[in-house]
């Protein structure tokens, strides 16, 4: 969750007319955006466990929800160390950005939760808000400066806004970037050899390569705009929000844009038992969109 009124003029300018192209858009046929729920305050961080129930969080109300695939609504933990953004890795841990206390957890199947890390360097993180955690279970999440009405200090800490590695085993945690204005939405590819990292107030998303240390070579421009949130799909579509879902292919051209009636659209993933619906969550609201593509760690 975060201000949006900066960036509301800057992605209203990205949405381009598209050619009414089947082959190119993401949609099933004849498929259209459906509402599920607007009983939120501000909904942000879907990620789907591996039967496809989505997880998401209410983070003014300090809660973790679940859609599951039956259609149901449940509430999974309240509080949630008012929860951000959310990665299920390849163990079934739920791992959660905890800025109530500027903490990274990793919660297990039966909600114990571990901190990962909550300083760097003897100082507090800025507030971590998005998380990915590749193949091996190293993690990589961004940590930009959001002030919080429950937070008691009124300045950060560190000297930048920054991405972080977290090695397999949890035991170190390394700066990989500070050089963005405020890194946000972040993603990477099923093999684990790409990560894309979105520069929110920059307007930028770029791409690295992975290395087996965790670090990060190669950087390169993927598209002139930042994001909230992310995810990616079967085809390598990498998907960006804000004024909506921007859908861009492999290159980093613009394929699809779908409107959704709110605000701000913060976050996106694929789930249901065949992982091929888009979860939306977009202020007070939690959308679905069947589509044509699927989850790219769909196995």
């Amino acid at each position: 969750m975060k201000s949006v009124t900066p960036f509301l003029a800057i992605l209203a300018a990205c949405v381009v007319s598209l050619a009414d192209d089947d082959t190119r858009g993401i949609a099933a046929p004849g498929a259209e955006v459906e509402k599920l729920s607007g009983e939120f305050a501000f909904t942000e961080g879907p990620t789907a466990d591996a039967e496809g129930n989505v997880y998401f969080t209410d983070q003014p109300n300090d809660r973790i929800m679940i859609w599951t695939i039956e259609g149901e609504l449940k509430t999974y933990m309240q509080p949630s160390g008012r929860a951000n953004g959310m990665y299920f890795d390849h163990e079934g841990y739920l791992w959660v950005c905890a800025d109530e206390e500027n903490q990274l957890w990793r919660v297990s199947p039966d909600k114990e939760v571990e901190v990962v890390i909550e300083k760097f360097e003897g100082k507090l993180l800025n507030g971590p808000n998005d998380v990915w955690v590749r193949p091996d279970g190293g993690a990589y999440f961004t940590d930009p400066f959001y002030k919080r009405g429950y937070w008691e200090r009124e300045e950060m800490e560190l000297p930048y806004e920054g991405v972080f590695y977290v090695s397999p085993d949890r035991k170190t945690v390394t700066l990989l970037l500070d050089d963005f204005e405020k890194p946000n939405g972040i993603i990477g590819t099923p093999d684990g050899k790409t990560l894309y990292v979105a520069d929110i107030r920059g307007g930028k998303t770029y791409a690295y390569d992975v290395q087996e240390d965790g670090s990060l070579t190669n950087k390169r421009l993927f598209c002139e705009m930042g994001s909230d949130g992310m995810t990616i799909d079967n085809e390598g579509n990498v998907y960006l929000t804000g004024r909506g879902v921007f859908v861009f292919d492999k290159e980093g051209e613009q394929i699809d844009h779908i409107e959704i009636d709110e605000p701000w659209t913060a976050n996106i993933c694929f789930g249901g038992e065949n992982r091929d619906a888009l979860y939306i969550t977009a202020s007070k609201g939690l959308y679905r969109l069947k589509t044509r593509v699927k989850c790219a760690y769909a196995e």
